[in-house]
């Protein structure tokens, strides 16, 4: 057992009360911005819209609605779905801010993305990431073990 995921912490429903928000807004702003880029190519750069402040095209909103779905979907299931979901899509939202920074004044920038695009990009998948550390479910025998073994002397050694 992982003892940097505490099961069962008190703060668990807020952070997938902030994860959910995260995956809402995400999935707003897919659809309006589907809504807005409607007509246009699938990976246009030039003609991106502004959308709730981010750049967008057809083929970015059509992500951010799939990615908000899953991550507010798995939120309202709730359990160790969210766990995993969030940890993954944690990873993934910085992995592809990372990936989003390094390509964004070239050819290959095929969601328009723009600075503001990553940098609430990183933002979500630090609140989602985050969330994910927190909000591991388990048995009330897995919770007291570990707090158990988290206060005892032999771990304050390790």
């Amino acid at each position: 057992m992982a003892a940097h995921f505490p099961v069962n912490h008190h703060l668990r429903p807020l952070y997938r009360l902030l994860s959910a928000a995260s995956g809402l807004y995400m999935l707003v702003f897919g659809v309006a911005g589907f809504i807005a880029t409607s007509g246009s190519d699938f990976f246009t750069r030039d003609d991106a819209e502004w959308v709730l402040g981010l750049r967008t095209n057809p083929a970015f909103s059509l992500l951010s609605i799939v990615a908000g779905a899953v991550v507010l979907g798995a939120n309202i299931i709730g359990r160790n779905l969210a766990h995993t979901i969030n940890t993954v899509a944690g990873i993934v939202l910085i992995v592809v801010g990372m990936a989003s920074l390094a390509l964004m004044q070239t050819e290959a920038n095929v969601f328009a993305f723009s600075m503001v695009n990553v940098i609430v990009t990183f933002i979500l998948g630090f609140i989602i990431g985050t969330a994910s550390l927190y909000d591991r479910v388990g048995p009330r025998t897995a919770a007291t073990a570990e707090d158990t073994h988290r206060r005892s002397p032999a771990a304050a050694r390790s």
